[in-house]
């Protein structure tokens, strides 16, 4: 027996003043809502109801059960519904991981706007560029950028990032300006230590594709180092566009090698399961699609 149900049918009961009437209110055989109570007043060892054959009125024990039912259904009514309103609004706690460059570039202008819109959910960033374990970890939301998010994630695309070779005007002037894509290894080169093809630079031109070896004088795990170190005039460095822009914007750094270019990669937010996705997490991923990251 489930005591909820068998409450309601039993206020239906004293409320209808029988047992037909309150099964033709609750959808139920007149069979049923008997049973209901009965089982009610077994569980409890006492009588509920006294029945006659013109009317069903509560015992004392029974008027003090059914004031007392009212009050209990009626509130958790109310909390089934405060809880249903809460599943449809975003809030709570979003915890989010993001790369480094990408989070401080991209995403840091657009956290406020969220906010704004969305001001019960509460922002936990992690910035770094390690492959954090979403479940492990704790997170809701990550940004991968990447051209494969990977199999055991749910990935939604929200753009793509130009990868371009660069260095600085000072560099070229003293070292010369490579003029195909196998100079490259006669130069200094920046790397980025996370980038799976290492010291292998794979490049994309009128050619198809290369792999050029190269010497990295200088290895980072964050790309804006890199950046700065080009700037500098340390080498070349081979980074996405989003990291880049401003450098190339105002002549701190050139491109070089005109069509020859690292395949694009892919920026995505990834999230764990379809299944009952939180309105924060819907929410915040759809707000990054909106605002065309």
């Amino acid at each position: 027996m489930d005591t909820l149900d068998a409450m309601r049918v039993f206020v239906a009961v004293v409320e209808r003043n029988g047992f037909s009437a309150a099964a033709q209110a609750l959808d139920m055989s007149t069979a049923g809502v008997t049973r209901q109570v009965a089982a009610l007043e077994k569980r409890l060892s006492t009588r509920l109801l006294h029945r006659t054959t013109r009317r069903v009125s509560p015992t004392s024990a029974g008027a003090a059960y059914y004031a007392q039912c009212v009050r209990l259904l009626a509130e958790f009514d109310a909390l089934e519904a405060s809880i249903g309103a809460q599943a449809l609004e975003p809030s709570g706690t979003l915890r989010i991981n993001a790369p480094v460059s990408w989070g401080i570039a991209r995403l840091g202008p657009l956290l406020a706007g969220y906010r704004e819109r969305f001001p019960q959910v509460e922002l936990d960033l992690a910035l770094s560029d390690r492959l954090v374990d979403m479940v492990e970890e704790g997170y809701d939301v990550a940004i991968r950028i990447t051209r494969e998010p990977g199999p055991s994630l749910i990935a939604r695309r929200l753009g793509q990032s130009r990868i371009s070779l660069c260095a600085a005007p000072a560099y070229l002037a003293a070292h010369g300006t490579p003029q195909a894509p196998e100079a490259l290894q006669t130069h200094a080169c920046l790397g980025y230590s996370y980038w799976a093809a290492g010291d292998h630079w794979p490049l994309q031109g009128p050619g198809g594709e290369v792999k050029v070896a190269v010497t990295n004088l200088l290895r980072a795990n964050n790309g804006d180092v890199l950046r700065e170190a080009a700037i500098a005039g340390m080498g070349v460095i081979l980074q996405p566009d989003f990291l880049l822009h401003e450098a190339l914007a105002d002549g701190r750094l050139v491109r070089i090698l005109p069509g020859w270019e690292a395949e694009p990669i892919g920026i995505f937010a990834v999230y764990t399961s379809r299944s009952h996705l939180a309105p924060k997490v819907r929410s915040f991923i759809d707000y990054l699609v909106e605002t065309g990251v």
